[in-house]
């Protein structure tokens, strides 16, 4: 395997490098003002870590926007790359080489056509401003100030996406038809005949804060009824009305982003990007294929420990058995309830460390329930008192099945998501590399290291919880083929359905989901598979090097202990550290 592109180019900065008179204090001031550019591109995630300096904006979704930023990275590049490698600390080397990755990446993501590619079948920037308060404070009356200040720019926002969009019709880079079944729905499921009920309007709708008298909340409640109304509610419409008649009779009929232009050399960036490997389509999906014929194999004993003939039998049971669902959105929410305390309970005997950052749980929003996924993760924030939150899809309950519920618990809540990432946040590292630093190799790799995890917390105390394990591990394995199949191999829509349902527990609705969501985000399902395997390689590695010396605690510790790296940094990390303990 090719050493990554980003350790090349330290090795190479390190053989010709002047002399500074202190490059790791420089290193810390150029970190420090790419942090501070990147929240005043960001706006409304400032806000959501406590910086209030750019309280009343959202955000340019302008192609112009998207240059400026490109440009900006590549001025910080220069000046990262003027810096001396050898003269830099181990931690400093491990920051520069992460800016460095971010900063290549989101330059090389600016050559590419598919840069105007600004929404997937389950996203778009109507989703992300609905949601917003979600990562907000309100505690005074400026902070509903600001909010309301934020939703009055809504209609400019939807104007700059909606003219970059028309840049990927025009190019031909829109998403595929087979995708976007019902994606419509997103948009005009957030209209609502009362403009309380809209989730724009969510802040008001909650208990007064004490800080706010009722006069002041009453009229800045009036203030943001009438932005719903007048503004943000006709911009919905005419964002529905452009997505019917401009965008989807100009989706793309082939599946595959490698029919776009230049499509083939996006997906290899998007293999890079999302995996941190330098590993090709055909290997990747090489090994999804060896890992479903080893957890098939498993799927097998299971079914048999069951009592069932078949593998495909007792999936069958788990799939159509009304034992296993729910009949109304509140009994899921309750089960989920229950699994999610009995983990907690568990933690402290895998960890030595716990993040002070609870969640919570809440339902998907019905607009994008049907559509999207059956559950994922959103974080907290301890700089402006917001928990994680753990979010389950409750629709279509006959396709959300009891039985997935630890493995999904596991992944989305602790020790998955929100103990990675509630921990990330406390470590004493840059406020880059605290909440900004996000590769999905490692994120997803460690959500699918956590749904072993419920092997040694005793979750799987049946067969059909067990076949659950498997069947979520099955579905990531299988995401290696059919992710690299349809955009690297010319498979249909069909065809990643079949080798899905022929090969997982999963319904059929999720399976739907699933491709759909593959196909309108090329790479990224990669990540989690390849991520999950690097972990369980390094900790047969340690397990064998240290023997009795081995503490699980301790291992998994170290693999959190420095947030979100690349691949090949932890492999650097936990090696490092068994040889410590080893001297």
């Amino acid at each position: 395997m090719h050493k990554p592109f980003f350790v090349v180019a330290l090795l190479a900065l390190a053989t010709s490098s002047p002399v500074f008179a202190d490059a790791n204090g420089d290193l810390e001031q150029l970190v420090s003002q790419y942090w501070a550019d990147n929240l005043k591109e960001s706006p409304v995630f400032a806000s959501s870590l406590g910086v209030d300096t750019y309280a009343n904006e959202v955000g340019d979704y302008s192609l112009a926007g998207i240059d400026r930023r490109a440009a900006t990275a590549a001025k910080f590049l220069q000046q990262l790359q003027a810096i001396p490698v050898s003269q830099l600390n181990p931690d400093s080397r491990v920051e520069y080489g992460i800016l460095e990755r971010t900063l290549m990446e989101t330059v090389e993501a600016n050559t590419m056509g598919q840069r105007v590619i600004n929404f997937t079948n389950r996203s778009g920037w109507h989703q992300s401003l609905a949601g917003m308060a979600d990562n907000l404070s309100f505690e005074d009356a400026a902070d509903f100030e600001s909010y309301n200040k934020r939703l009055q720019q809504y209609a400019r926002v939807n104007d700059e996406a909606i003219a970059v969009a028309d840049m990927a019709i025009e190019g031909q880079y829109t998403l595929p038809c087979d995708a976007l079944d019902g994606y419509e729905d997103s948009i005009t499921g957030l209209i609502t005949g009362d403009v309380t009920e809209s989730r724009f309007y969510q802040p008001y709708a909650r208990k007064r804060p004490s800080a706010v008298s009722a006069k002041e909340f009453d009229a800045l409640a009036a203030q943001a009824a009438d932005t719903i109304r007048s503004t943000i509610e006709p911009a919905l419409e005419k964002h529905a009305q452009w997505y019917m008649n401009s965008y989807k009779p100009a989706c793309a009929t082939a599946p595959g982003v490698a029919a776009q232009p230049g499509g083939a050399d996006y997906y290899d960036f998007r293999i890079r990007q999302q995996t941190t490997t330098a590993l090709s389509a055909q290997e990747i999906h090489d090994i999804g294929l060896a890992e479903v014929a080893r957890i098939r194999a498993e799927m097998v004993e299971v079914a048999k420990s069951a009592g069932y003939d078949s593998r495909e039998a007792f999936i069958e049971h788990l799939r159509t058995d009304p034992q296993y669902y729910a009949r109304t959105p509140e009994e899921l929410m309750e089960k989920v309830s229950r699994q999610t305390k009995i983990i907690d309970g568990k933690m402290p005997g895998l960890f030595g460390k716990l993040p002070r950052l609870p969640y919570g749980i809440k339902e998907i929003p019905a607009e994008t329930a049907e559509g999207t996924t059956t559950a994922y993760y959103n974080p907290g924030s301890p700089d402006i008192g917001i928990a994680g939150f753990y979010y389950v899809n409750t629709s279509k309950l006959d396709q959300r099945p009891f039985w997935e519920i630890p493995a999904l618990s596991v992944h989305e809540a602790v020790p998955g998501h929100h103990h990675q990432i509630a921990l990330q946040q406390e470590l004493p590292l840059s406020d880059f590399r605290k909440n900004g630093a996000f590769f999905t190799a490692f994120v997803e790799g460690w959500g699918l290291y956590s749904e072993r995890l419920g092997i040694e917390m005793g979750l799987y105390d049946t067969p059909a919880k067990d076949m659950g394990r498997l069947s979520y591990e099955m579905w990531r394995a299988c995401r290696l083929v059919v992710d690299t199949g349809i955009h690297a191999m010319g498979w249909s829509k069909a065809q990643a359905i079949a080798f899905m349902r022929d090969n997982t527990a999963l319904s059929d609705a999720n399976i739907e989901a699933e491709v759909n969501r593959y196909i309108s985000w090329p790479g990224q399902a990669l990540a989690y598979k390849l991520g999950e395997l690097k972990i369980r390689e390094l900790r047969e590695y340690a397990t064998a090097e240290l023997g009795p010396d081995f503490r699980l605690a301790e291992f998994h510790d170290v693999v959190l202990g420095q947030g979100a790296v690349p691949l090949d940094v932890l492999d650097s990390q936990v090696k490092e550290w068994v040889a410590s303990k080893k001297g």
